[in-house]
């Protein structure tokens, strides 16, 4: 038996819903402790951003106190406009000349005021010699963004120990599940964001948010058919489609679904110009738009790649009694990002 390691406690929180996930590592193995997801009002989280934050603390509360969770070492992870990520080209520095240069010299490569953002950066080590130059991740966030969220969880009694970007820890969450080094796309949609991330030879190559997601289908099937929020939904997902509905559905899935194929057609096209020599080998979708019926199936056609639905529990050990094994199947594809944050050790 491996030595229990212990981790921080996932908190997720996008724009449609929280989730949480809470894991435990015994060796290299994983196994699942507590994993949940609980809607919020429309309008309290807009492009990454808190509106409602007495709203998003009553949710991640009712969370923790159902799953019975008492880790408050927790992690969150930000994307939308407040966080910049970019890769930069520089020269070979030691590590404290790099972070010199850095906190310095950031300005030049993101558009806010270096005083009202936090920074951070890792070497890619991408110099094959002395004499090339290395790929750095820039990663910039607004500050006021970052603070309102650990105040919030702070509020809560909860001790944040983690800031991530969605793309990284989707990233992370593949990378350790996965157990390969292929080259791949991670996509995941949520209700109102596109995360694409490529990884090429074991590192992020090509990361980027856009603004859609799969609350547009909803909206148009609600304003369509003249139907409540939670019924459009229903229809998203294919679930109570009647006959007479399924032409309009389908016009109005090809609509949306081809705008996000564009996008992540010219994230693949990009990748594929700068580097012609690795080839991705599949397409992994995740997140709740994931779920969207025909997606994976439109995805791959149009792209040309094996388009596969993430499921980060598929190797961890669980307790079969604790749970339903349809309901974590189905909810599994929006708890990637969540996943990702759960597998971090927790700093003591």
């Amino acid at each position: 038996m491996g030595k229990k390691e212990k981790l921080i406690t996932g908190v997720d929180i996008g724009s449609h819903a929280v989730k949480v996930c809470q894991l435990q590592k015994s060796g290299d193995q994983y196994s699942l402790q507590a994993v949940g997801s609980i809607s919020l009002p429309p309008g309290a989280v807009e492009d990454g951003v808190l509106q409602e934050p007495d709203e998003v603390g009553k949710a991640i509360a009712i969370l923790f106190k159902n799953l019975k969770i008492r880790n408050a070492r927790v992690g969150i992870s930000i994307s939308g406009y407040s966080v910049i990520v970019k890769k930069i080209s520089l020269e070979v520095m030691e590590e404290d000349e790099l972070a010199e240069y850095i906190n310095t010299e950031a300005e030049q490569y993101i558009p806010f005021d270096i005083e009202d953002v936090y920074l951070d950066f890792q070497d890619l080590k991408t110099a094959e010699d002395e004499n090339d130059r290395t790929d750095v991740m820039l990663v910039a966030a607004k500050k006021e963004v970052i603070d309102d969220y650990l105040a919030l969880l702070q509020g809560l009694k909860l001790k944040p120990v983690l800031v991530d970007v969605d793309g990284f820890a989707l990233e992370n969450i593949w990378e350790t599940t996965s157990e390969t080094r292929e080259n791949v796309a991670l996509v995941d949609i949520g209700a109102s964001k596109m995360n694409i991330n490529i990884i090429a030879d074991g590192a992020s190559v090509l990361a980027r948010d856009i603004v859609i997601g799969s609350e547009q289908i909803t909206e148009q099937i609600a304003s369509t058919f003249d139907l409540k929020y939670e019924e459009a939904e229903k229809l998203k997902l294919g679930l109570n489609v009647e006959d007479d509905k399924k032409a309009q559905l389908e016009e109005i899935f090809n609509d949306t679904c081809t705008h996000w194929v564009l996008e992540i057609k010219k994230a693949i096209d990009l990748y594929s110009g700068n580097h012609p020599g690795k080839p991705l080998s599949k397409l992994v979708l995740s997140g709740g738009g994931s779920k969207v019926v025909g997606l994976q199936e439109f995805v791959a056609r149009e792209t040309g790649l094996e388009v596969v639905r993430f499921n980060p529990f598929a190797s961890m050990k669980r307790n079969e009694k604790k749970f339903d094994e349809r309901y974590l199947s189905a909810l599994a594809p929006e708890m990637a990002i969540a996943a990702g944050l759960a597998i971090r050790p927790a700093p003591f």
